[in-house]
């Protein structure tokens, strides 16, 4: 087993896309990359704790690969706007790949200048990518919410 963990805006959708994929054993949401212990939903909404939204993946690396991951993450979010996703706007909803191993991070460095190489965005690349530091899980009512609140995205009718 393995971990990965990633911010790509709001997590509610992240850790749905995710959780669908084969080989991947499990995600929680939480937030990381902050200076704030234990942070709170409340706390990291404020934009003071410099925490962002993640996901911490656990995979079965014999089934899905750090790679597909990769793919994955740039799939589910635009990884050009800074500290945004949408109509979430600040810090939080900023775009990171937060490496475990000295593997992820290359294999994240070479998939974020081959994402940017491709030309697949007009705009450049903003995806932070740095060591995993402290992951704080999220408060309950925030795991698995889009399964618990019978959802299946976060875009409202008519925006998109």
């Amino acid at each position: 087993m393995a971990k990965a963990t990633f911010a790509a805006g709001c997590f509610w959708g992240v850790e749905a896309e995710f959780r669908r994929l084969k080989g991947v054993t499990g995600a929680q949401v939480g937030y990381t990359g902050g200076k704030t212990a234990n942070p709170t939903y409340k706390e990291v909404c404020t934009d003071r704790t410099g925490h962002a939204e993640a996901i911490e993946v656990d995979y079965d690396p014999a089934q899905i690969s750090y790679g597909d991951l990769l793919k994955a993450f740039w799939e589910v979010h635009d990884p050009t706007t800074l500290n945004r996703q949408g109509p979430d706007v600040g810090t939080q909803y900023r775009s990171a790949i937060f490496f475990h191993t000295p593997e992820q991070e290359r294999e994240a460095i070479a998939s974020r200048d081959a994402i940017a190489a491709s030309g697949r965005f007009k705009r450049p690349i903003v995806t932070e990518i740095k060591p995993a530091p402290q992951f704080w899980r999220a408060e309950e009512y925030h795991q698995q919410y889009f399964e618990k609140n019978g959802m299946a995205s976060c875009h409202l009718p008519g925006r998109d």
